[in-house]
């Protein structure tokens, strides 16, 4: 124990790895031990992996949030609704925009921000799906295209044009939950479903890189056959107020949209760069225990860790599965600190598989090594997503937040 005062942790940001760390250091630690504070900007959590869905009109966006008090114990943890604006390292605090919270052990668990690659205009005139709100202003956004359509004198064909940035898991989990909503929406504004165009432009020579090519020619055979047609080795080169501007060896063409969504790059959290981390692209190369170099007081995880996979010599992706496991690990290691006793352990990934969605009823899979497709994929997907909220709210939130819809 540092002193003979409680030691502070602070755990900033109450998504997947933040909120894993504070319900497990909750468990293990007794009040006597720590003050434990968690800052996050808003009062509640939201399933990132379910934004795609709230984007698309799929699911209420209400059904991805619930309460941070649903879930923390606040005899043990002090919930703080703040927006961090710094960290100073040599200080031990963490700057908010509404005050400051002295550290003794820091726990970085911020998420990620859209990565724009500097493609000029992504970010004036592009959506991304990076939050709640993010997802509501998308399908307010589509809503407002099809509603809009039939009001004017002059069609507006491209109104109807929704262009998809990005072939990866977000890309096409979105573009699963679309094609099953487009029908919906023409039916209830009464449009022909064959002037809608959805459009995915992926730079990559597949869509969905790194995963199983039988899988791939599934999702995308499937998604084509519900109207979503594949530009796959194409670069989004410039994103105007009138659409996109794409290029394929040499070749550049215009095409008119009336509804850009950017799904193809994650980058870690901006604060981590301006607090003077050493990052690649917001990200920190942490080490065995997920610390930042130099820095024995500091952990980072999630969207804004870097962990190596040992294996193909590359990060391992920044997923929900790999975040929990972090704040698992974290929370074990702060209390051997804080006691004093006992042995820190390496951070190990258990990749137990993954799987994307297409749609409320189909999906593709690797899971324990084997793979699956359709309703037994999606069987999967919906067993994961339960398993997430039983994870840290147990089955209570499962009861109020859980999918079961299952066959």
């Amino acid at each position: 124990m540092i002193g003979l005062r409680k030691p502070k942790i602070v755990i900033l940001g109450a998504g997947y790895g933040g909120l894993m760390t504070a319900t497990r250091l909750q468990k293990s630690l007794g009040v006597n031990e720590a003050d434990i504070t968690l800052v996050n900007k808003n009062d509640y959590h939201y399933e990132t992996t379910w934004l795609h869905e709230a984007s698309a009109g799929t699911l209420h966006h209400d059904r991805v949030r619930y309460p941070v008090e649903n879930v923390i114990d606040r005899s043990k943890v002090n919930f703080v609704k703040g927006t961090v604006a710094s960290i100073d390292r040599e200080g031990k605090k963490v700057v908010l925009e509404e005050g400051e919270y002295p550290y003794d052990y820091l726990v970085v668990a911020l998420g990620g921000e859209s990565e724009t690659f500097g493609i000029k205009g992504l970010k004036e005139y592009a959506y991304s799906i990076t939050n709640v709100n993010s997802a509501r202003q998308i399908r307010e956004h589509i809503e407002y295209q099809f509603a809009t359509y039939n009001t004017e004198e002059e069609k507006h064909e491209d109104r109807l044009t929704i262009v998809v940035g990005g072939a990866g898991f977000t890309g096409i989990e979105f573009l699963g939950e679309l094609a099953n909503r487009i029908p919906e929406l023409c039916k209830e504004y009464d449009i022909d479903q064959n002037k809608v165009q959805v459009l995915c432009v992926e730079a990559a020579p597949s869509a969905l890189p790194g995963f199983d090519p039988e899988l791939v020619e599934y999702a995308v055979s499937l998604l084509e056959r519900k109207g979503v047609e594949f530009r796959i080795g194409t670069a989004i080169k410039e994103c105007t107020p009138e659409g996109i501007i794409v290029g394929k060896d040499d070749q550049e063409e215009e095409i008119k949209a009336g509804t850009v969504v950017w799904a193809a790059g994650v980058r870690g959290n901006s604060i981590i760069e301006a607090s003077g981390f050493e990052a690649m692209r917001g990200r920190v190369k942490v080490d065995q225990f997920l610390r930042a170099p130099g820095h024995d007081d500091v952990f980072i995880i999630g969207d804004s860790s870097l962990v190596i996979n040992e294996e193909i010599n590359r990060p391992y992706p920044p997923t929900a599965q790999i975040a929990m496991q972090q704040g698992e690990n974290v929370a074990k290691n702060i209390s051997v600190l804080v006691r004093g006793q006992g042995e820190m352990q390496d951070f190990s990934f258990d990749n137990k598989g993954s799987v994307c969605s297409l749609g409320e009823d189909d999906a593709i899979g690797v899971v324990f090594g084997k793979k699956v497709v359709g309703t037994k994929a999606s069987f999967m997907k919906k067993m994961v997503d339960n398993r997430a909220l039983f994870m840290i709210g147990g089955p209570s939130l499962v009861m109020k937040k859980g999918k079961f819809k299952l066959l």
